[in-house]
């Protein structure tokens, strides 16, 4: 299994804790943080932040590990992977706050999570992740991770009664460097 814990130079990506939901909840709450994550309620409230702590408490860190990503001991984000051993293949996602936006903070967490994946399971071939097809700030850090564009799946998942466009991307163990 993972680590339980990931140090990178600025952030601890450590399990999630109950104290969390004070975090969540103060960014989480932001309409423009959610902008492209379909299944987040608006408004967002406590009640909802609780259930999303309890849910990443309960997941099976051998097929779904996650992580709360924390700058100075305080939540400020989110990072997990989504393991598909049968196919060798492992899914990220993740979010942070927006005032941390731009500061390569999302960049900085999921290379650590990358590079402690790859060197995990030696039979992983593969990391995908994908957005929102106008959310251009997640398509530069997968870029920034050494993922490839693999392709747009046109009006894939119908999100507030909207259909969108998906970019999915994904890196090769081969194009992975540590």
């Amino acid at each position: 299994m993972l680590p339980d814990t990931i140090e990178t130079k600025r952030l601890l990506l450590r399990p999630y804790q109950l104290d969390d939901v004070e975090g969540i909840l103060a960014y989480a709450s932001d309409g423009e943080w959610a902008r492209y994550l379909p299944v987040v309620p608006n408004p967002y409230k406590r009640r909802d932040a609780e259930a999303f702590v309890a849910r990443q408490v309960l997941l099976d860190r051998a097929v779904h590990p996650s992580w709360a990503i924390t700058l100075e001991g305080s939540n400020v984000g989110g990072i997990n992977l989504r393991f598909s051993f049968e196919h060798a293949v492992g899914e990220m996602g993740w979010s942070l706050a927006r005032e941390l936006w731009n500061r390569g903070f999302m960049t900085e967490a999921a290379h650590a999570v990358m590079d402690v994946a790859f060197s995990t399971y030696s039979s992983l071939s593969r990391i995908r992740a994908m957005a929102d097809a106008r959310n251009r700030a997640s398509h530069r850090v997968m870029e920034k991770l050494g993922m490839t564009h693999e392709g747009t799946l046109r009006q894939n998942r119908l999100v507030k009664g909207e259909l969108i466009d998906e970019a999915w991307f994904g890196i090769l163990r081969p194009e992975w460097r540590t």
